[in-house]
Parts: structure tokens; sequence; C-alpha cells
């Protein structure tokens, strides 16, 4: 099934559509220099399929794009960066030691 990750700016949120329809978002929140992910929801029906990472992975590449680091206050997307140490160095090292991320 084609996905795709595409920023809502209008609503402040990734979307991850499938064949179309919206499967899951993360909703964020912009501060000067980086992007605070608050919450990640994946549609039910798509549980288990890897698409909250696909999600994530979009959500974040986007945001290094744009310059922004990543402020990580959803679990879901704090735990994407925690398995993919490739993701760390969006992180700024005040947030690592508040959120127990390796410096």
């Amino acid at each position: 099934m084609p996905t795709e990750v595409r920023n809502n700016i209008a609503l402040a949120r990734f979307e991850i559509t499938i064949d179309g329809e919206v499967a899951g978002y993360t909703e964020y929140q912009d501060t000067v220099g980086e992007r605070a992910f608050v919450h990640t929801e994946v549609d039910p029906r798509f549980d288990g399929q890897g698409y909250a990472r696909t999600l994530v992975e979009g959500a974040l590449d986007a945001t290094h794009r744009e310059g922004l680091g990543a402020l990580p206050m959803c679990r879901v997307v704090q735990h994407f960066i925690e398995t993919r140490p490739q993701y760390l160095s969006m992180v700024p090292h005040w947030a690592r030691d508040r959120l127990g991320l390796p410096q």
C-alpha cells in the first residue's frame, strides 16, 4: 500500500497516509530552534505494521532538513531516538539529561 508522510502545518502535525487515508500523526510545537514532539497516534487498524516508525522517521528527517532540533516529549518519539543513535544529535544536550537520554 502506498504511504506518504507529510507535514500538515495547519494542524501542527506530521501525518502518515496509507492509500490516501490518514492512518496516524505526530503532533508538534515549534520553538525558536527546536520542534517538540508532544503526541503520536496510529489508528489501531494499522498497529504492528511499522507505520509509527515510518511516521516518526519521516517527521524527524523533515525536522532535520529544516535545521531544527528535536524535543522528544512523546514516548513514541523518545523510544525511536533511543533505539536509533543517529538521531540523538538532534536532541539538545540540556534536553537529553532531562529526558534520560545518553549524552
